[in-house]
């Protein structure tokens, strides 16, 4: 029991600090897109559009990322981590070591996936 309490714990702190870490990617864009200038013709406005949407999609993708992460700590405080949302089973800590935020075993994520 003592283990496992403490694979939550180590897995708890995993989590913390790649929200950290993405809250400061997040932090980062969002100063980057306030602090971008004036163009100055077509080429650095093409430029600075393709700059903006590629900004655009790594903020969505971050903003995914801590919202599983957020998912991953609620069900820490709730007891649920490590089992599976769709079957109930337990998750395999080899997935959850590598994806610590699933919450779905590989199987039920595969039929979800289709």
């Amino acid at each position: 029991m003592q283990e496992r309490a403490a694979a939550l714990e180590k897995i708890k702190h995993k989590l913390l600090e790649r929200r950290a870490e993405m809250m400061q990617d997040l932090d980062a864009l969002t100063s980057q897109k306030a602090s971008d200038g004036q163009v100055q013709d077509s080429g650095d406005e093409a430029l600075s559009l393709t700059m903006e949407n590629l900004q655009t999609s790594l903020e969505k993708t971050d903003i995914d990322e801590l919202r599983l992460i957020d998912n991953a700590l609620m069900r820490l405080e709730k007891n649920e981590y490590g089992v599976c949302m769709d079957c109930g089973e337990p998750i395999a800590s080899k997935r959850l070591e590598t994806f610590p935020y699933a919450a779905r075993c590989i199987a039920c994520q595969e039929a979800l996936e289709g």
